[in-house]
């Protein structure tokens, strides 16, 4: 047995900011199954396939079957992912504006092949319009190989923030590197279980009434709308709010109608019972509103992805589900 002091130091608890998983040494693991649904539907719906013959376009992911995951092991991340999909398009022809439909098929997405290597079959609904179909086994299978690397690159990028978590002497490293305009300097502080934090400051325009905006962000059916996944809102102080398949939580702090929202919040993998404290304020300025956001707590090793969930996951869905809103009125 070794001496009092001179154990493994993968093992030392106090080595980590949380003291828990010590180095990210045990297997961990996470599903990226419905994250991954998400994202490809995201990347691959709506590509625009343009040549001499025409104008195609994905216009919808009609078949996912598979699974992902990530397993997080003595520091290192391992990625698992087996995808089916079936992608419909529709074309239209350039000379004739003769419209056809069709088939995109990718049988094994997989990470025991590379993306260039994975088959992709494009097929056509009978008739004329073979000049769309080589349109899209060209240019169409070309667009679809970056959208599976782009959905790639954020399972491995996006999906996987926060699960090396930093040691304490990383942490240390962090506070000691120089922070960007948009994090206020005084805002690291120690909460809860000791874990370096910071505030976020964000702001944004919308194209949209404040009290529209407003509710988006307090009605359970436009918020499963622009996230695109069962939600529980309940709109009242005290109340409970939960996102994303859960990988956001917390509840309702503050609300003054059309003006202030302010939340106790927090990403699912953060320290066990850890939040962040985010207010919105919505500034009318006639037709648009400027929100601005604080988000107080936020661990520092979390920062960046905290930020991309707000930008990505919120302010571009809002804007998606704004101009839909508005498409339809017309």
């Amino acid at each position: 047995m070794a001496k009092w002091g001179q154990g493994d130091p993968r093992w030392i608890v106090e080595e980590r900011a949380d003291a828990t998983n010590v180095n990210n040494w045990h297997w961990t693991e996470r599903d990226a199954t419905s994250w991954s649904k998400r994202k490809l539907k995201e990347v691959l719906v709506g590509l625009v396939v343009e040549g001499e013959a025409g104008h195609c376009e994905i216009s919808d992911l009609k078949h996912v079957e598979g699974e992902a995951s990530c397993n997080s092991r003595k520091g290192k991340l391992i990625f698992f992912y087996e995808w089916n999909l079936r992608l419909s398009w529709k074309g239209t022809v350039k000379e004739s504006g003769e419209k056809h439909k069709g088939s995109v098929e990718i049988p094994n997405l997989s990470e025991e092949n590379e993306v260039d290597d994975t088959e992709i079959n494009i097929s056509k609904k009978k008739g004329e319009g073979d000049v769309l179909k080589d349109l899209m086994r060209t240019e169409g299978t070309t667009k679809v190989r970056e959208a599976l690397r782009d959905y790639l690159k954020a399972l491995k990028t996006e999906f996987t923030l926060g699960m090396i978590l930093p040691t304490k002497a990383a942490v240390g490293q962090e506070l000691a590197a120089e922070r960007t305009d948009s994090v206020s300097p005084e805002s690291l502080d120690i909460v809860g279980v000791k874990i370096p934090t910071v505030k976020i400051l964000m702001r944004e325009i919308f194209n949209s009434p404040a009290d529209e905006l407003y509710s988006i962000f307090t009605t359970k059916e436009l918020v499963q709308k622009f996230s695109k996944c069962p939600a529980v809102i309940e709109a009242e102080k005290g109340g409970k709010l939960q996102m994303f398949d859960g990988c956001v939580s917390g509840e309702y702090a503050e609300l003054v109608p059309g003006q202030r929202i302010v939340l106790k919040w927090r990403c699912g993998n953060w320290p066990d019972e850890h939040y962040a404290t985010v207010a919105l304020n919505f500034k009318d300025m006639a037709a648009q509103t400027e929100l601005q956001l604080e988000c107080k707590g936020v661990p520092a090793s979390n920062e960046d992805s905290t930020r991309q969930c707000w930008k990505k996951q919120y302010f571009e869905e809002i804007r998606i589900l704004l101009q839909q809103s508005k498409d339809s009125m017309e």
